[in-house]
């Protein structure tokens, strides 16, 4: 007779964290603030569009912004130059925030004193998708010297996207980026995905993203 142990999981490895990441939702909903959360790789600009982004909507909203890192503040340090209130977040290593560090990092933060929470996540394409933090919005930052290939090597982050933002277009002279076929990868593998392409140094593009940002606020209530 056999002497294994069997166990019966019936709970998914996720599944706390997804019904931590819905109870987030819930609650944003009631408040009527709109969490986004920003992800990228090391050095495709999140902080610089999420600063012009800030910029432009700041006289209209009440903003805040969660900079998750797995050490230093300096990107919070910057957000605070600017007169936005933020929180440092240290994942103790993590190569990404999940459920429950974005609502602890909401309790501390008083989230519903915000119309537009940003939470700009750990710089990297491969956690940061694989964990739902409750945003209602997620949002990839894909930069021109990153190449078009990107959404064919890391096809998740672009499936779990909503928008999909093309920075340091004022850099194509000097790269080899194809618009055309960089949007196709995109739509092929999330068709619904809003893509924008601008320049954080520039401000080239920007209407548009900001707009749309502006649609989903007033379409809160």
């Amino acid at each position: 007779m056999s002497k294994v142990r069997v166990i019966d999981v019936h709970t998914g490895i996720f599944d706390e964290n997804n019904r931590i990441a819905d109870e987030i939702r819930r609650q944003n909903q009631a408040d009527q603030t709109l969490l986004v959360n920003i992800m990228a790789s090391p050095g495709a600009g999140k902080t610089s569009v999420l600063l012009r982004t800030i910029r432009e909507l700041k006289k209209q909203y009440r903003i805040g912004v969660m900079e998750a890192d797995i050490d230093y503040a300096i990107d919070a340090e910057k957000m605070e130059c600017e007169g936005i209130p933020s929180i440092q977040v240290h994942t103790g290593g993590e190569c990404a925030m999940d459920a429950a560090m974005t609502k602890q990092a909401l309790f501390e933060f008083s989230s519903k004193d915000f119309d537009l929470i940003f939470l700009e996540n750990v710089g990297n394409l491969v956690c940061p998708a694989e964990n739902d933090t409750g945003a209602s919005v997620n949002v990839e930052i894909l930069s021109v010297p990153e190449g078009d290939d990107k959404p064919l090597k890391y096809p998740l982050m672009f499936q779990v996207c909503q928008v999909v933002l093309i920075n340091k277009i004022d850099t194509k002279k000097f790269f080899a980026f194809d618009d055309e076929a960089v949007t196709a990868r995109i739509h092929a593998l999330n068709p619904n995905a809003k893509i924008f392409f601008l320049s954080a140094k520039t401000g080239e593009g920007f209407d548009q993203w900001t707009d749309w940002l502006k649609a989903q606020l007033e379409s809160r209530s």
